[in-house]
């Protein structure tokens, strides 16, 4: 397989794995405004936080964007990902407060 097509896939792959994540902190941000707390709060919290601890275990990059790294040698913030370059560029910092601001609504309506 060319390398060309293994970053196709590895960037498909990746933005599936993005998109389920954003979606779970979107979940637990809705969780936390609607007041209504269920299991999956709680494993999407779970899921987040762990993807959170792969992150910090990679210095702070996803092990696909190391992967896709062996085949390319773009400077662009998103050569690993489909998306636009200046979300790929904050999109830490972006998700992570969104998570932190749903987290602690979820906290605020438990001890509520």
């Amino acid at each position: 397989m060319s390398s060309a097509r293994k970053l196709l896939l590895i960037k498909l792959l990746h933005t599936a794995v993005w998109a389920f994540f954003v979606a779970a902190i979107v979940y637990i941000l809705y969780s936390g405004l609607a007041d209504r707390l269920t299991l999956y709060t709680g494993v999407a919290t779970g899921l987040v936080a762990g993807e959170g601890l792969v992150l910090a275990l990679f210095d702070r990059h996803c092990p696909l964007t190391v992967l896709a790294r062996r085949y390319s040698d773009s400077t662009k913030d998103n050569f690993d990902i489909f998306l636009p370059n200046r979300l790929a560029r904050h999109n830490q910092l972006i998700f992570t407060v969104l998570y932190a601001v749903g987290v602690g609504l979820v906290v605020y309506r438990l001890v509520t």
